[in-house]
């Protein structure tokens, strides 16, 4: 194990969380860090590429240190330059390896002589994984192309030569060039009336890992929805996404009130189109945002109090390896609660924790035993994978058991403290687990034991007094499902017309999961689920209607999985039609024609899933 040096925080000092062992990185931050990323870039639709070069300040850590290592992925190296401070050019020697399936190449770059810059001349290709890019025909206007990124877990190496680690945090400042009346923004600070003149600079003054560097151009309006936030959109979607989320400061204003300032100044969105493959992206200034949260009645705003929780849990305190992202993800979706309660009240704040804790319970015994663990062995699990429900729900539930057995009170002045303590910094489970230990198990003691601490975060499962919320509604719900199947309740006779989002979400998540094909009849005859525009309830009644054999919604499924590209929403259904051999032809009839529309990342999943189904076939 290799010590680090301590670096001084206020009156605090903190151990640097760098990793030199991080096993989805080729990085060596013990040898060398990067400190400030200068990009200068220009944005090609037609061949699909950005071009240009990124500039890295570097730290010198070990005085025999002989090379630069970065990871790439695809990219084009033309040269790599040292740069003295006068800003003379002096060519470097490097050597980049075979491309390895999950960490791509491992840029070697000599480097002697400790120079304080290096300045790489790149391209990306085509095929970069952690970029997109539509045609004007896969948006929703029609009018201009659209590329955006998507950098988490390990993709910004598909882009930028970097080192791809969340341990180690850079500034970073950018000039992108792009056709005129295109709008670029990125994780940094934008400015709403920039004018489109194919001429873009960016400065994000704040330390940040790789996996938060963003970009995204095309045909974008912009729309203020509060003195520090604003939507940006197409042209045709902006004023439904700015109603949508028009309480973002009040959202801003509760999370303050709970754990402090915001950090970050501007808190903008940024609605993508539907291809985007996750729910949203928390990129600092700039959250990446999928249009199926636009339902009209915002129900599903939740998003937003998730990717503004971030900006304290994760972009503020980050987890220093994927092993580690439910510091991240489990603690956001801890404050996303608390933020929802706090502006929409705790019958919404309960609800969404219940589905999310009913479907963990559902799903958990499945999975292999070091996937039930908060902090797993990290060997064998990849960095996409580490991104799992144990990471968000259970971490979450974690949080929710110690907020119960010490009080609200004394646990938000915990984590308050814990946000300020670790500011800006990338930390390890064990480093959380020091913090805590002295901070709140042994400061309130009697409350909660450090063994019962160790089996929520390395051990298997849930443990069995886990707390749950409860839910008078959701409770109705239970007893009126329970009759329907049982045929002492006609589907027409469910007190369903007051039912919310999150309602229909947990009345369809606790059927069985292949339920009696006339129930599902019923079910559609009474209610007209088939053809909803509301993604959630559309994912959960077409997995259940295929699952029960009924051909008849097919198709809607398919233009379901053909409109939207989001991984969570698109692919239980792959996963339900290819459990038969029919529904196996109709799912790649399906893909070959939704694929050109999917991120790289969705059509990764759903080739993995069309595949096994061959295979055991």
């Amino acid at each position: 194990m290799r010590l680090f040096p301590l670096l001084a925080f206020g009156t605090l000092l903190l151990p640097v969380a760098a990793q030199a062992n991080d096993p989805n990185s080729y990085a060596e931050p013990d040898q060398v860090r990067v400190t400030h990323l200068d990009l200068d870039l220009t944005i090609d639709f037609p061949h699909q590429q950005l071009a240009g070069q990124a500039t890295l300040k570097l730290d010198w850590q070990n005085p025999q240190a002989q090379s630069l290592v970065l990871d790439t992925r695809d990219l084009k190296i033309a040269r790599i330059e040292a740069l003295a401070a006068d800003g003379k050019a002096t060519p470097l020697q490097y050597a980049l390896a075979p491309r390895d399936q999950q960490l791509g190449s491992k840029l070697t770059i000599a480097t002697p002589k400790h120079p304080a810059q290096v300045r790489i001349v790149y391209a990306t290709t085509p095929e970069a994984s952690g970029l997109q890019w539509l045609t004007p025909a896969q948006t929703a206007d029609k009018k201009a192309p659209f590329m955006f990124s998507q950098s988490e877990s390990i993709h910004a190496r598909s882009w930028v030569p970097l080192q791809d680690s969340p341990a180690i945090r850079f500034t970073y400042d950018a000039h992108v060039s792009a056709p005129k009346n295109i709008r670029v923004v990125m994780s940094a600070i934008n400015d709403a009336t920039h004018p489109l003149d194919g001429d873009f600079t960016f400065d994000q003054p704040h330390p940040i890992p790789s996996y938060l560097l963003a970009i995204a151009a095309g045909d974008l309006a912009v729309k203020e929805t509060g003195p520090r936030s604003a939507v940006y959109a197409e042209p045709s979607v902006v004023d439904k996404a700015a109603h949508e989320f028009e309480d973002t400061e009040k959202l801003i204003e509760a999370t303050e009130k709970l754990y402090g300032p915001y950090a970050w100044g501007r808190y903008d969105i940024l609605v993508l189109p539907p291809s985007f493959p996750f729910g949203g992206m928390e990129n600092p200034n700039m959250t990446f945002a999928t249009p199926t949260v636009l339902v009209g009645d915002k129900s599903l705003v939740s998003l937003v109090s998730h990717e503004l929780a971030h900006s304290w849990s994760g972009n503020l305190v980050t987890s220093a390896a994927w092993r580690d992202i439910w510091l991240n993800e489990g603690f956001t979706t801890y404050v996303q609660g608390r933020i929802t309660e706090a502006v929409y009240g705790k019958s919404q704040a309960d609800e969404e924790a219940l589905l999310s804790a009913r479907a963990l319970q559902k799903s958990i015994g499945a999975m292999a035993e070091n996937a039930q663990k908060l902090a797993p062995d990290p060997r064998g699990v990849g960095a996409d994978d580490a991104l799992s429900d144990v990471a968000y729900d259970k971490g979450s539930w974690f949080l929710r058991t110690l907020e119960q057995r010490f009080g609200r009170a004394d646990f938000d002045a915990y984590l308050k403290g814990y946000f300020a303590h670790f500011a800006w910094h990338s930390i390890t489970t064990e480093q959380m687990l020091d913090y805590m230990k002295p901070n709140l198990i042994e400061k309130y003691p009697g409350k909660m034991s450090w063994d019962e601490v160790k089996a929520w975060v390395y051990g298997e499962g849930i443990p069995k007094d886990a707390p749950l919320p409860d839910s008078p509604r959701f409770d109705a719900i239970d007893r009126e499902r329970s009759d329907f199947l049982a045929g002492t309740l006609a589907a027409d006779k469910l007190d369903a017309k007051g039912w919310n989002t999150q309602e229909w979400m947990y009345f369809l998540d606790r059927l069985p999961d292949a339920p009696a094909l006339d129930k599902m009849q019923q079910l559609d005859a009474a209610w007209h689920l088939t053809g909803t525009p509301n993604a959630e309830i559309g994912m959960r009644w077409y997995s259940h209607a295929i699952a029960a054999g009924d051909k008849a919604v097919w198709n809607a499924a398919a233009e379901h999985m053909t409109r939207i590209g989001r991984i969570y929403l698109t692919t239980p259904l792959y996963k339900a039609l290819v459990k038969t051999p029919d529904g196996l032809t109709f799912a790649e009839q399906v893909y070959a024609k939704a694929k050109a529309g999917y991120h790289p990342l969705t059509q990764q999943v759903v080739e993995r899933i069309i595949a096994k189904a061959k295979k055991v076939d």
